[in-house]
C-alpha cells in the first residue's frame, strides 16, 4: 500500500451508505486494511441499521442517527479495545449497513396445484399468486442467519427461499381454510393477512418479518373452468329451445352471406331448419283439440314421463363431508349408526346443511322399526 493510500485511510472520518438500487438488503462498508478511525463520524440514515462486526463477532447495532465512533457510545467496542486505558490509533473492524426498509412487489405463486376438499365440488385443484412485501426487524440476526460474510446481499439470494415457506403456508391455510372455492375470491383479503401470520411466524426466525401479503388470483385447473363457463351459458340461455332455434337461424344467415360454396351450405342449412319447423308442427297439430279429438292426425299414444331423479345426500362430520349417498345407503347407515339424527346432511338444492332428522326424506328412516318379535310356542306345543 503507497504512503497516500495510507494517509487516506488514516483520516477518513465519515461512514456512510446509500443506495438506490431498491434490492440491496446488505452492504459492507469497504476500507483497506478494514481500518476505522477512532472518532470518525458514522451515518446512518432512517430505513437502515448499521452493525459493527469486530475480529469475527458482532459487537455493536447502530439504528438511524449521526454518532462519534469513541468510548462514550461504544460500551462493547471500547472493552474489545481498551479504550478506557488511552488507547485512540485506528481500530480494525468490519460495518454492515442493514436495509430496513420494506422490500415491496415481490411476486409469488403456486409451482403446483394445491388439493383441497370443496364442500360443493369435492377434490379440487386450484393455483394462486400474487404480490407480498418483506422487511429487516432484527439485523443482528439476520446477519447471522442468513448474510454471513457477504459483501452484498440482494433480494434475489433470499427470494427463492421465502417463496418456498409462502407456498407452503398459503396451501395449509387455504385447504384448511373450509372456504368453497366459489366464494374464495370474497375473502382474499382476510386469507392473505392468515397466510401473512403464519409465514411470518417463520421469518422471524431470520430476522425478517411480512407486512403486507396480496392474493391477486385463484385458479380452477382448466377443465374445471370449462364445466363452469357452461353451467353458467346454460343458465344465460334460458328456454333451449328458442335458443337451438336462434343459433341455427344466425348460423344460416351467416352461411348464406359466404361466397362460393355459400349457396349449397345455406340450402342445407334450410333443408334442416325445414325438417325441423315440419316436426315441430306436426307435434302440434297432434295435440287433442277442443273436444279431446287429436288436431290433424291420428292420436298417438303419448310418451311416458321421464324416471324421477333420485336425491343423493353428502354427509358432513368431524370437519369432513363425505358422499354422494343414496336413500337406500343412508337406510344402511342408520342401521349401521353411522348416521343419527343430528348429523348434518346437504342435497342439491337444499339451503345449507341440516340435521337429518329435520330432512322430510330421511325422518322417515329413524321412524321405521322392525315389527316386535313372534311369541315363543307353548311348553306344551
Amino acid at each position: 500500500m503507497g504512503i497516500f493510500d495510507f494517509l487516506s485511510g488514516q483520516f477518513i472520518d465519515v461512514i456512510h451508505w446509500t443506495d438506490d438500487t431498491r434490492d440491496t438488503l446488505v452492504w459492507r462498508f469497504e476500507r483497506e486494511g478494514h481500518e476505522i478511525k477512532y472518532g470518525a463520524k458514522l451515518t446512518v440514515r432512517e430505513g437502515q441499521a448499521a452493525v459493527f462486526v469486530h475480529e469475527g463477532q458482532l459487537a455493536d447495532v447502530f439504528t438511524p442517527g449521526l454518532y462519534m465512533l469513541e468510548t462514550n457510545n461504544m460500551p462493547v467496542m471500547t472493552t474489545l479495545q481498551h479504550w478506557d486505558h488511552g488507547f485512540r490509533s485506528p481500530f480494525k473492524s468490519e460495518i454492515y449497513f442493514v436495509s430496513t426498509a420494506r422490500f415491496t412487489d415481490l411476486k409469488w405463486g403456486t409451482k403446483n396445484p394445491i388439493m383441497l376438499r370443496d364442500p360443493e365440488f369435492g377434490p379440487t385443484r386450484i393455483r394462486a399468486f400474487g404480490t407480498y412485501t418483506i422487511k429487516v426487524t432484527d439485523p443482528a440476526l439476520f446477519l447471522r442467519e442468513i448474510v454471513g460474510t457477504d459483501g452484498e446481499f440482494t433480494m434475489d439470494e433470499i427470494r427463492f427461499q421465502i417463496r418456498n415457506i409462502i407456498v407452503q403456508e398459503a396451501s395449509r391455510v387455504m385447504a384448511s381454510s373450509g372456504i368453497p372455492v366459489l366464494d374464495m375470491a370474497a375473502n382474499t383479503g382476510d386469507m392473505g393477512r392468515l397466510i401473512a401470520a403464519e409465514v411470518s411466524k417463520v421469518l422471524a426466525e431470520y430476522g425478517l418479518v411480512m407486512p403486507e401479503f396480496y392474493i391477486e388470483n385463484i385458479s380452477l385447473p382448466p377443465a374445471v373452468e370449462a364445466a363452469l363457463d357452461k353451467r353458467t351459458s346454460m343458465g344465460l340461455a334460458g328456454d333451449l329451445g328458442k335458443f337451438t332455434r336462434y343459433s341455427a337461424a344466425e348460423a344460416m344467415s351467416q352461411a348464406a352471406q359466404q361466397p362460393g360454396g355459400g349457396a349449397g351450405m345455406g340450402a342445407g342449412l334450410g333443408m334442416g331448419m325445414g325438417v325441423a319447423m315440419a316436426n315441430q308442427l306436426s307435434g302440434q297439430m297432434a295435440q287433442p283439440g277442443p273436444w279431446g279429438a287429436p288436431q290433424g292426425s291420428p292420436a298417438q299414444a303419448a310418451p311416458p314421463p321421464p324416471p324421477p331423479v333420485e336425491h343423493v345426500w353428502h354427509v358432513a362430520e368431524n370437519g369432513e363431508t363425505d358422499g354422494p349417498f343414496s336413500r337406500a345407503d343412508m337406510g344402511r347407515m342408520v342401521k349401521q349408526g353411522r348416521l343419527r339424527r343430528e348429523t348434518l346432511v346437504w342435497t342439491p338444492g337444499q339451503d345449507g346443511w341440516l340435521p337429518a332428522e329435520d330432512v322430510r326424506e330421511l325422518a322417515q328412516l329413524f321412524t321405521v322399526l322392525p315389527p316386535p318379535p313372534p311369541p315363543p310356542p307353548p311348553s306344551g306345543a
